[in-house]
């Protein structure tokens, strides 16, 4: 819920400017996360990748989608990590293991970006029609 200093929610287009303000700042703070780099240099590569090999439109869309994905996961791993530093500085099996999970996630979906990266890049072009 957006709402202007006095209290009041915000309606219409100054909620779409406070909105989208808020999600610049979130692209910002996740520039700040190594992993975060090394997965867009590797989404450059696949993508330099696909045109090499001649991806059909769907394959980049579909590339697209699951990169898009991974960001979301990025995200939401390092809201976790920001919360759990926050509310448990002190080393905690459940902070150890909100963190985990949130990794996990992360891998989940760079295994997933990988692969179909890898297979459209080379596997595709081996598979009969």
């Amino acid at each position: 819920m957006t709402k202007k200093r006095t209290g009041h929610k915000l309606k219409g287009i100054p909620h779409l400017l406070a909105a989208a303000s808020y999600s610049i700042g979130g692209a910002r703070r996740l520039l700040g996360e190594a992993a975060f780099r090394h997965e867009l240099i590797a989404f450059a590569v696949a993508m330099v990748g696909f045109v090499i090999s001649s991806a059909t439109l769907f394959q980049y869309v579909a590339m697209v989608l699951l990169f898009l994905l991974m960001i979301a996961f990025e995200a939401l791993n390092t809201a976790i990590e920001e919360i759990v530093d926050r509310v448990s500085p002190e080393i905690s099996d459940m902070g150890r293991n909100a963190k985990d999970l949130g990794s996990l996630a992360c891998l989940c979906l760079i295994l997933a970006n990988s692969a179909y990266a890898v297979y459209v890049i080379f596997i595709s072009h081996f598979l009969p029609v």
